[in-house]
């Protein structure tokens, strides 16, 4: 009897495969295993916010390289998230500059407010709540960091504000239209 288990495959869209294309073109077809850093970047963003391992198989079929090459790279960056997160992953610098500024009351602002603790993701899918390192934003905090946007001076009225304006923010892709 054959006890083998299919993983599910998963697939890039015209629009990320386009992307992809795009940044190999930039090395040649010996290094492209160079690009492995923007295409993880290309499959979070495609998969809605993390790398499955699937995922990490796909790049490494792309980039012909061993899964487990791609898998030592996105366990080593904490920039992968790699397991399912929020439409918005809020990463809350908590460094010696930030904490005397008031990080560590930021944070349970913010979980009392989700209703999830650092690490979790609040019940309605729409917040992962996450502590960095320094963010080298060290004379504006308490800050944090959604994507590539800043945050800074946070107190809890300011916090609540960023929640409520990211709650009804259109998240796209680089690659879609209209990004």
């Amino acid at each position: 009897m054959d006890q083998t288990v299919e993983k599910p495959q998963v697939q890039f869209s015209e629009g990320a495969m386009a992307e992809i294309r795009r940044y190999l073109s930039h090395y040649p077809a010996e290094r492209q295993k160079s690009a492995i850093l923007p295409i993880l970047h290309i499959a979070q963003a495609e998969f809605g916010g993390w790398v499955s391992p699937e995922a990490m198989d796909k790049v490494a079929e792309i980039l012909n390289i061993q899964p487990i090459e791609v898998y030592e790279v996105a366990t080593f960056y904490t920039m992968f998230n790699l397991k399912p997160v929020g439409k918005h992953v809020l990463e809350v610098c908590r460094t010696g500059p930030c904490m005397l500024r008031g990080s560590d009351q930021l944070i349970e602002h913010l979980e009392n407010r989700l209703g999830c603790k650092v690490g979790e993701t609040s019940a309605d899918g729409n917040f992962t709540l996450k502590t960095v390192e320094c963010l080298a934003s060290c004379g504006t905090g308490p800050m944090l960091q959604v994507r590539e946007q800043f945050y800074e001076d946070l107190d809890p009225a300011r916090a609540d504000q960023m929640l409520e304006d990211l709650k009804a923010l259109t998240v796209r892709k680089p690659w879609e239209e209209n990004y």
